[in-house]
């Protein structure tokens, strides 16, 4: 059975750090793209990081949404199976449910062709 378990997630004051962590049981990243997305209450989710965990594609292999370029990182351990989130000068706009999202997508930050998610971890930014 193919599990993304997030951790990491928590509550700061805005201007903090946290890294989020997705760990993949029964998956493997090599040659997929791993994303985060995000979603707050009454609010779509939106692709806030997406990185091809294989060959570098032309044009680059990581992409993020313009709300957090500067302050976001994602990157991965294969050999670990995991996947990080760095997450530096939070705002409390950056509130929300964040997810996890693996697969062969059609573009990068949306989520059609993620078929696999895990179940959240819920950050809070405090103004």
């Amino acid at each position: 059975q193919v599990q993304l378990v997030e951790s990491g997630g928590g509550s700061v004051q805005a201007g903090g750090s946290l890294r989020l962590s997705c760990a993949a049981s029964g998956f493997t990243f090599s040659s997929k793209w791993v994303a985060w997305f995000r979603q707050a209450p009454g609010k779509e989710r939106e692709g806030v990081a997406a990185r091809y965990t294989g060959d570098i594609l032309a044009g680059g292999a990581t992409y993020y949404a313009d709300s957090v370029k500067g302050r976001f990182t994602i990157s991965q351990d294969n050999a670990k199976n995991t996947v990080y989130l760095q997450m530096n000068s939070l705002k409390p706009d950056d509130t929300a449910m964040y997810y996890c999202a693996a697969g062969r997508p059609f573009n990068s930050l949306t989520p059609p062709g993620y078929n696999n998610w895990g179940q959240g971890t819920q950050v809070t930014v405090s103004s």
